[in-house]
C-alpha cells in the first residue's frame, strides 16, 4: 500500500472542515485549525465579514455561524490543491444549501441557495496538514435582465 501524497493528505483535509461545518462539530473544527505558536497568525473571512484574526476570533466566528445554521450542505466543484514545501493552497467553489430556524418548532427553515469561491491555505503540523487561513467571498451572479441589457449593447 502507497503512502498518500500530500495533495491526497490535504484533499483529506479540506473535505474534513466542509464535512465538519455540516455536522456542526465545532471540537472537529477546532481540530483542523493551526494551533500552537503559530495560532495567532491565522486568518478567516466568511462571506460579507470583516478579516478575523487569532484563533479566539476564528473559532468564536464559527461557534456563532453554527448556532445560527439549522441545516448546511456545501458541494464543492472546481476543487484544485496546490503544495510548495509545507504550505498548501486550495481553490474551490461552495455550492451552499442552507437553512435557518423555521417559525414553528421542529420544522427547517427556508433552505437558501449560495455560491462562495474559496480559498483554504493549510500548514504542514507533525498533527497533519492544519488550515492558516480561509477566505469565502461570494458570487454574484448576473440577472437574467442584466445579461438582457449587455447583449442589446
Amino acid at each position: 500500500m502507497s503512502a498518500r501524497t500530500d495533495v491526497e493528505a490535504v484533499e483529506e483535509a479540506n473535505t474534513a472542515f466542509y464535512e465538519a461545518m455540516e455536522r456542526g462539530d465545532f471540537d472537529g473544527i477546532s481540530e483542523l485549525w493551526l494551533d500552537g505558536e503559530n495560532d495567532d497568525d491565522i486568518s478567516c473571512v466568511h462571506p460579507g465579514w470583516p478579516v478575523l484574526s487569532g484563533r479566539g476570533e476564528v473559532l468564536r466566528s464559527y461557534a456563532l455561524v453554527m448556532s445560527h445554521t439549522e441545516y448546511i450542505q456545501f458541494f464543492l466543484t472546481d476543487v484544485r490543491v496546490s503544495v510548495a514545501g509545507d504550505t498548501a493552497l486550495v481553490t474551490c467553489t461552495e455550492n451552499i444549501l442552507s437553512g435557518g430556524p423555521a417559525e414553528e418548532a421542529g420544522e427547517l427553515g427556508p433552505l437558501v441557495g449560495q455560491l462562495v469561491v474559496a480559498t483554504n491555505v493549510f500548514r504542514r503540523t507533525p498533527d497533519g496538514w492544519r488550515i492558516w487561513s480561509h477566505h469565502g467571498s461570494p458570487v454574484l451572479a448576473e440577472s437574467d435582465e442584466e445579461q438582457d441589457d449587455e447583449s442589446l449593447s
